[in-house]
């Protein structure tokens, strides 16, 4: 069982150094990833090959259609910063390609658990720095504020925390009958992420979004549906043959005039997602410096260890 976790005061100066490095090191990575700007041809071809060395992430194009998948079935799917950076590497190459959407799904029975628990603490059950979470969280949940063309997330199984999440910023949202939809952030005494404490609200209504991004309601597929985060629900006996044939029907559709009627339909909101992914980002990197939240990540170790 990992110790507990511990806060070195004595040696702030020495983690705000390191904070600075890797703050910097990951801006110019952010950088080289801006929808706007264009890529060099050597530059885009060095993110293709690190995209597809990576084994976590899957990336394919076919048919019109870029697809993103998890791939650690072993790890339900969980997220870890070096996906995060994959997934963000992917992305960047998708918004200049020659498709017309981006689709992404999960490898084996889950979509994706969310967050890996080692983003937030190291291998000595010590809390990882606040900071540098704060900034890869804020600049991944940009990328997909700033997609250009139509993101489709094809929800295979269970969904937990930032997979929940993210799916308030996607056009489309397909899910099987057997998927689940699931936001603990008050377990972990966090917060919502991925712009969720206003996409939520939005697309639900207000009491509905407190259930879920307060106390931590798991809603069922039919019940995603209802509340307006899920677009359709199909058998899972049907699940993949039905969503890829009406996916692969759309992306023979125009795709300039798919992408302009998405910036017709996104660009009023992109200022607002921006300030509240922000404030998100801020108060969350206050809340995992505080005592509840350790106490909180420490209890759910403990809990799962005894499993």
């Amino acid at each position: 069982m990992p110790k507990p976790a511990v806060f070195d005061f004595d040696n702030n100066a020495k983690q705000d150094a390191q904070t600075e490095t890797a703050r910097k090191n990951h801006v110019d990575l952010v950088s080289s990833l801006s929808f706007s700007s264009e890529a060099s041809s050597q530059g885009k071809r060095e993110a293709d090959e690190r995209v597809q060395e990576s084994k976590d992430i899957l990336v394919s194009s076919e048919d019109g259609i870029t697809k993103i998948t998890f791939n650690r079935p072993a790890k339900k799917n969980a997220i870890s910063y070096q996906m995060c950076h994959d997934i963000m590497l992917a992305l960047k190459n998708a918004s200049t390609d020659n498709s017309v959407m981006t689709v992404f799904t999960g490898t084996g029975d889950y979509y994706s658990s969310g967050n890996d628990l080692r983003n937030l603490i190291n291998d000595a059950g010590e809390i990882k720095n606040a900071a540098m979470s704060s900034i890869v969280l804020r600049e991944f949940v940009n990328c997909f504020i700033d997609f250009p063309k139509p993101l489709v997330a094809v929800v295979n199984g269970p969904a937990i925390g930032i997979a929940v999440t993210l799916l308030g910023l996607f056009d489309i949202v397909y899910a099987s009958d057997k998927a689940t939809f699931h936001t603990p952030f008050s377990h972990l005494g966090l917060i919502p992420e991925a712009c969720s404490s206003y996409t939520f609200p939005k697309m639900m209504g207000s009491a509905k979004a407190a259930e879920m991004l307060l106390f931590g309601k798991k809603l069922t597929a039919r019940e995603a549906w209802a509340q307006g985060l899920v677009t359709e629900v199909f058998p899972e006996s049907t699940f993949e043959t039905e969503v890829w044939t009406r996916l692969k029907t759309y992306a023979k559709l125009p795709p300039n005039a798919i992408r302009v009627s998405k910036e017709l339909i996104r660009k009023h909101e992109k200022q607002k997602l921006h300030a509240v992914n922000a404030e998100e980002c801020s108060v969350g990197q206050e809340r995992v410096t505080s005592k509840e939240y350790t106490e909180a990540v420490m209890n759910f170790i403990s809990r799962k260890a005894k499993l």
